[in-house]
This record gives structure tokens, sequence and C-alpha cells, in this order.
């Protein structure tokens, strides 16, 4: 069955955490994007993005025009009008909600043993409309990021610790090393939404492709808005899937 837009995570869908685009992938979208509509979602900010999808996309102006992004787990939506990406909205915390949640993260992680004294790059980052923890560093190699809790204890003992400390926050786990704190209620169903209203596309018309859709998953969210959804385990799985629609839509 066809669709009206296909809606992508990021990170371990379309390139392995925190790296760039492989060149197989970045021609799967291109191929997509001359016939969908296509989202991408993830709880990176939108240097990430920059860096990690549209710097080896190398999409025409038309392709980009059918691209929607929704850095932040959709707190963010930009839209690529005349050269430049340009914000559909952005939904901020305040500074006070930012500083309290950065505090609490801090605090938590240091309790609870979690606190790296020799991370790669940031252990918080401050992304305006998330909070992000990332235990080992924004840019640790993916193999630590792998190994140091492969089983989910860690991250959960600290996103319990921080909720119960901020109960009017949002505060779930990301990717495999981090935990995020956005407005209540706001996570990728929350984007999926707001992606349904301001387009018109009707969630019936989408498809949401991500690698952690199991329970506890930071994309298994999206599965209460009854969406429909396909698993993958890697990038190289949404290349075959994507290549192998494309090629369905075209016959």
């Amino acid at each position: 069955m066809t669709r009206t837009l296909l809606a992508f995570d990021l990170d371990d869908t379309l390139a392995p955490s925190k790296s760039p685009l492989p060149p197989q992938m970045a021609a799967a979208l291109r191929d997509l994007l001359d016939v969908h509509d296509v989202c991408v979602i993830s709880g990176g900010n939108f240097e990430q993005f920059n860096t990690q999808l549209l710097g080896g996309l190398d999409a025409t102006d038309e392709q980009l025009s059918r691209l929607h992004l929704m850095p932040t787990c959709g707190t963010r939506y930009l839209r690529y009008q005349e050269g430049v990406w340009d914000p559909v909205y952005v939904r901020d915390l305040s500074e006070d909600e930012r500083t309290l949640a950065k505090t609490v993260l801090e605090e938590e992680a240091r309790r609870l043993g979690l606190w790296v004294s020799q991370p790669w790059g940031e252990i918080i980052e401050d992304r305006g409309s998330q909070i992000t923890f990332s235990a080992l560093g924004q840019r640790a190699p993916l193999e630590e990021k792998k190994a140091w809790d492969p089983d989910g204890s860690k991250k959960d003992a600290l996103r319990q610790a921080a909720a119960s400390r901020l109960p009017d926050l949002e505060v779930r786990s990301g990717g495999s090393t981090s935990v995020d704190i956005t407005r209540k209620g706001v996570d990728k169903a929350y984007g999926i939404a707001e992606l349904a209203t301001h387009t018109g596309i009707e969630i019936a018309d989408m498809l949401f492709i991500g690698d952690r859709l199991d329970p506890g998953g930071n994309d298994y969210p999206v599965k209460r808005l009854g969406i429909d959804t396909h698993a993958v385990g890697d990038w190289q799985d949404t290349v075959a899937f994507v290549e192998d629609y494309v090629r369905k839509v075209g016959e």
C-alpha cells in the first residue's frame, strides 16, 4: 500500500548513530523524495540534522521541498523555502525549565555513578526545546555507546530518578546512552500529530519507519496515534525497504 508521506527516525534508521548519511541511503532517499513527501523526526537538534542528514543527501531544491524536518522530537518543525530552512513553529522550554532540567540530570547522574569524568564532548546539551543527557558525551564512538548500557538499565534508572523530580516535564529515554527532557506530553507522537495538523495529511496516509518501536523505545509513542509502522534493525534494512517501496510505486 502506497502512502502520501513516509516518516523516519534518524539515528540507526537512516544512518549510524551521530554519523553521516551513507551514500546508498542518500540515493534511496532522493529517489523516494521524487515521488513522496518525507519526514525525518529525531531527538537531535537542527545542527545534527544538517551535519548527519542534509550534508550528504545532495538533494535538489525540488526534492528538499518535499522534506519535513522535525528536530528535538517535533518541538521544532522546518520546511525548505527559497533556499533556506524556515521554522513552521518552535516550542522552546522556558529558561527556568531548562536550568532546572540540567541541574536535576547532573545531580541524579552523579548520585547514580553515571557521570563520566572524561566524556567525548558535552554530557548535557541545551537544545532550547529539549535538554539531552548523553552519558558518554555527544561525540562518543558508536562501539563505546553500544557497550555502555546494553540492557538499558542505567538509562532507565536515570530517567526514573529525573522524572520523579520533574513532574511538570516529560522525561524519556532517547538513544542508546541518552535521556531527553521536553514539555509534558511532547514525544514523537506529538511531532507526528503536529505534522498531520500542519500539512493536512491524514495519519492513515502516513507510514513511520524506526529502529526502536519496541515498548520503551523512543519510537514506540507513535503507535498510540494509530499510524502504521515498519520496524528496522539498522540503516541497511531501511535502504532495502525504501528501494523496494520506490520500485513498487513505479510499477
